[in-house]
């Protein structure tokens, strides 16, 4: 999951997605990191984890950090939260490893939008909390039942 600081989007779907898998007993790794290190050994936004633990969710733990090449031969999947990440993360990717990159709203067929707005300035915490649990759920099925 990659957002720009690895505070507020990302640590929010890498939440989300570890609860979910962790109720479904999938042992998949999950994790979250940023376009920019601007805010690397940091913890989440508290809006982020005051969001998250509404919904019974702890991420007040995690730690900010970027992406790196290493990423892309660890995971099989690296999700962006928006086009614009999505642009960075595709100029990181090591060659032949570009497939393993999505736009997260995209992969997991949401139709009401493609991005997930940037709440840091705008605020709407709620409402992207709940755009990525309806988009996790989504991708979870979507990997577990492929079409």
């Amino acid at each position: 999951m990659v957002c720009l600081g690895n505070i507020c989007r990302s640590p929010i779907a890498h939440g989300i997605m570890d609860h979910i898998c962790k109720s479904k007993n999938l042992h998949w790794n999950i994790d979250s990191a940023g376009t920019s290190g601007w805010h690397n050994g940091e913890g989440p936004d508290p809006r982020s984890t005051e969001v998250a633990q509404k919904n019974g969710i702890q991420i007040a733990s995690q730690i900010s950090r970027q992406i790196l090449p290493s990423d892309f031969e660890f995971y099989d999947y690296i999700f962006a939260m928006d086009k614009s990440n999505l642009i960075n993360i595709k100029k990181l990717a090591p060659q032949g490893q570009e497939h393993k990159i999505k736009l997260f709203l995209s992969f997991a067929e949401i139709d009401e939008r493609d991005e997930v707005p940037d709440p840091y300035y705008s605020g709407g915490f709620d409402y992207v909390y709940g755009l990525i649990e309806k988009a996790c759920i989504n991708i979870i099925e979507r990997i577990e039942h492929p079409i």
